[in-house]
């Protein structure tokens, strides 16, 4: 079994299984905004995470049609009430259809709230990330479960998370010996790496058993790394039939000889 298809069964293996929401897909309802000015990402460090986290779950949760995830967009908790938002840096919405892409997503029309959520801390958000959100993410909105990490290198590490109990009762997650977070909700652990050349203190997803969820370009490495070993393969098994070949030509001259 090659590394790639190692993967996939893995990923079958490991994939959360969950209800389907009751609601339906909503691009847009008329008189709630979607959007503002502030910038899709605060810093590069920021974007880079982002990108990097929200490709890694496009990617693995590919292969179930009901696993909405949201990058930086509104998400609106309370019907008839537009004050009632946040618009969290990523999150992960089991139950409901992948697409349509939406403008926000509505809780109570896609009859769901987010299962986890991850914000970035900022200079300007890292108080309200590490106190009010978690009270309104997990206890107004009804979250499962949320995560907050500092990305910048330059800033003292910084990577927490917390949950609901089955009481209700929001707890904080315990992190394991290396210091990694386990995502009950999403069935991942997840710890960061430092990136040298970017400065970024990357956030990465890992499989129960240690496997990392690659990026698209990590994937690609890997398929290239897959195609060379099966052409040095077949190549090797075709250097054997010839050496083949040439022995049984030479037994076969021997014995026409002998005779």
């Amino acid at each position: 079994m090659n590394i790639l298809n190692d993967f996939e069964f893995k990923q079958k293996k490991y994939m959360p299984i969950f209800p389907k929401a009751n609601g339906k897909p909503t691009i847009y309802i008329e008189g709630y905004p979607c959007e503002d000015d502030e910038p899709m990402s605060a810093t590069g460090f920021h974007g880079e995470q982002i990108g990097s986290l929200s490709e890694q779950f496009t990617r693995y949760f590919q292969i179930n049609p009901h696993i909405y995830i949201g990058v930086d967009s509104f998400i609106y908790y309370r019907e008839g009430d537009i004050t009632k938002f946040v618009a969290p840096d990523i999150y992960v919405v089991f139950g409901v259809n992948k697409y349509p892409q939406r403008r926000s997503f509505y809780t109570w029309s896609e009859g769901a709230v987010p299962t986890t959520i991850f914000e970035f801390l900022s200079d300007s958000t890292a108080y309200q990330d590490r106190h009010e959100k978690v009270e309104i993410y997990l206890g107004d909105m009804g979250s499962q479960e949320y995560f907050i990490h500092q990305p910048e290198m330059e800033k003292p590490a910084e990577f927490r998370g917390w949950r609901r109990s089955p009481s209700g009762e929001i707890v904080e997650i315990a992190p394991d010996t290396e210091g990694s977070l386990f995502s009950a909700a999403l069935n991942l652990h997840f710890r960061w790496e430092d990136q040298l050349h970017s400065h970024v203190r990357l956030l990465r997803p890992y499989l129960p058993d240690g496997t990392p969820i690659t990026t698209p370009m990590e994937e690609q490495h890997l398929r290239i790394e897959a195609e060379a070993l099966a052409e040095a393969e077949a190549q090797r098994r075709r250097d054997v039939e010839v050496e083949l070949e040439q022995l049984r030509a030479q037994l076969a001259k021997r014995e026409n000889k002998n005779t």
